[in-house]
């Protein structure tokens, strides 16, 4: 199957696509992406799993030798020292397989975009008064 024809209807049919140990790896960063944004709404989007609150707070995806992490340049930026580790670019980090994967990194990353969004949101409906 030629993953990149693939249009994925939901997050749990894009992880079905995969062998059994990378699902594993994308339920469990799943799982603490739901509990660090228990409001956010799962979605697909650019074709990867993403939770959105008051606009996208992340995304991931699982690639040939990495999951990919996207938590906006924000996300990064704010990180920057605990990141040093992985392979980051300007909205983008990989965490490679065979390494283990930053569960308690991914939550506080979660839970400052989370509350980045709400405080635009926040802002944009003051203006707008």
């Amino acid at each position: 199957m030629d993953i990149s024809k693939v249009t994925y209807e939901s997050i749990d049919h894009y992880i079905s696509t995969f062998p059994p140990d990378i699902q594993e790896i994308l339920e469990a960063i799943r799982q603490v992406i739901r509990e660090a944004a228990p409001d956010a709404v799962e979605k697909i989007s650019y074709q990867m799993p993403t939770f959105a609150q008051q606009g996208n707070v992340v995304h991931f995806a699982a690639f040939k030798n990495h999951i990919g992490f996207y938590p906006a340049p924000s996300g990064i930026d704010e990180f920057e020292q605990e990141l040093a580790p992985y392979k980051a670019g300007k909205g983008t980090i990989q965490f490679p397989f065979g390494q283990p994967i930053p569960y308690d990194l991914i939550t506080k990353i979660v839970k400052f975009r989370v509350s980045e969004n709400i405080a635009k949101a926040e802002r944009k409906a003051k203006q707008k008064k």
